[in-house]
């Protein structure tokens, strides 16, 4: 009993130098979206509803770039784990140039043709055109994001991850004031309304991968990292990186689309759905946020640990960061449900829209368990072993076998009120959790990627 308490105040404190700074930065993240909603929401309701459709095709952007970052995540993990410099390199070089290709093709059709996307998610003319003007600056962002996702992956994977931490807190004050310059034009600058929230996001991703790149060249200098640009032409290296990013990639981009198609959904039931709806977002940001360290600190920790064929101690990690995730999803559970009636106060909405919201955050504190314990489980547990086909399919079940089919029976058939719609549609998460728990206990996730397989 004694040696186990030892393990886990160990392995505590493991966590809290990986997966704190990467929490902390996600709640900062969050409280940012906060603000950033909080001077949107003094635009107007049609303000409000078309930046959660901008948002949506971004985040939709966001997940499939960071499959490619999971997979230099759990690569760089493991190299690290094994002391492989040269292996750290061309892992970082080749997914930097994977991320790169996957930008562009998202960037052109959102900065050329923003109107015809958002026709997609919403039939309200006026919504659209707000959305559309968003979506095009916030475009070009895509470009600094993705530079700034696998900079932060290599620095986190290398016990590093204060940095990303500091970096973000830096970018979301230059957000903060970029935004309150141009959405109001104050100080001289022009008054953008929604479009100047685009270009504050804009300038301060472009603040966040410049200075993250300085760092990784000072740092690369102290510590003798040796990180260089190598094995792009590595087609051996390609191969074993596609048959984890692969899966990962369409893992990722599969649950973006059944998001929009959920956010499709909400757009259809009406402008105070989709505004009630977006005003949640910075709620499940923050909450959810609070356990991404959790996810994150299992890419490395149990990742290093295969990295060195110690499965038995990265399976008894594996089950303490299961065990903090779900004592810590009931108390933010009873948190958002106790906050919710004086959170909707702050913002200019109708009595109706502040009425669906908190009806909205009552069915996300119903499910909130299960989100948390799967972004613990299949985004950094099972996917530190490399397999990345068992949260493929986990994920695809969940997405398109339940959620997708429910969204749209409950919303178009049944015509439940967007709340139902939301619970019901969410009840796909309990039922990935049932899986990916099966999954884990079978144990044949575990893999060491650095190890040479022979035929």
């Amino acid at each position: 009993m004694k040696k186990q308490s030892i393990s886990n105040r160990s392995y505590m404190q493991e966590v809290l130098k990986i997966g704190l700074p990467v929490t902390i930065q996600s709640i900062f993240q969050a409280a940012y979206s906060l603000v950033d909603q909080l001077m949107v929401g003094t635009l107007g309701t049609v303000s409000i509803a078309g930046s959660g459709l901008g948002a949506k095709f971004s985040s939709l952007v966001s997940f499939t770039l960071n499959s490619v970052a999971a997979v230099a995540s759990i690569l760089i993990a493991q190299y690290f784990g094994s002391k492989d410099k040269k292996g750290i390199s061309k892992s970082f070089s080749t997914c930097s140039l994977i991320t790169a290709i996957v930008a562009l093709i998202f960037t052109l059709p959102a900065f050329l043709t923003p109107e015809v996307l958002m026709g997609i998610y919403s039939n309200e003319q006026d919504v659209v055109v707000e959305a559309a003007a968003y979506l095009r600056i916030i475009a070009v962002s895509y470009v600094p994001m993705t530079a700034t996702l696998m900079l932060s992956a290599l620095l986190r994977s290398i016990e590093k991850s204060k940095y990303p931490l500091y970096v973000s807190v830096l970018s979301m004050v230059c957000n903060i004031i970029f935004n309150y310059l141009f959405i109001f034009g104050k100080f001289g600058c022009p008054r953008m309304g929604l479009e100047g929230a685009a270009l504050g996001t804009l300038l301060s991703r472009t603040v966040e991968a410049v200075v993250l790149g300085i760092i990784l060249v000072m740092e690369n200098k102290k510590e003798d990292l040796s990180i260089k640009i190598t094995g792009l032409t590595d087609w051996s290296f390609y191969k074993k990186i596609a048959i984890i990013v692969l899966p990962i990639l369409l893992n990722e981009f599969s649950w973006s689309v059944g998001e929009n198609i959920y956010a499709g959904i909400y757009g259809r039931l009406g402008k105070e759905s989709l505004t009630a709806m977006t005003l949640t977002n910075p709620l499940q940001g923050m909450f959810i946020g609070m356990f991404s360290g959790l996810s994150s600190a299992a890419v490395v920790m149990v990742g290093k640990r295969l990295g060195q064929n110690n499965k038995e101690e990265a399976y008894s990690i594996s089950k303490y960061l299961l065990k903090v995730g779900l004592i810590g999803s009931v108390i933010v559970a009873a948190c958002l449900v106790l906050i919710i009636p004086f959170y909707t106060k702050f913002f200019n909405i109708e009595p109706e829209v502040e009425k669906i919201t908190i009806y909205i955050v009552y069915a996300l504190a119903a499910v909130i368990f299960a989100k948390i314990l799967n972004m613990i489980l299949g985004g950094g547990i099972i996917r530190s072993g490399g397999n990345t086909r068992y949260t493929l399919v986990t994920d695809l079940i969940g997405t398109w076998v339940f959620g997708v089919p429910l969204g749209l029976l409950t919303a178009f058939v049944f015509k439940l009120p967007i709340y139902w719609v939301y619970f019901i549609l969410s009840l796909e998460e309990v039922i990935r959790l049932i899986i990916g728990l099966w999954i884990f206990r079978r144990k044949n996730w575990m893999e060491n990627v650095t190890e040479e397989k022979t035929e």
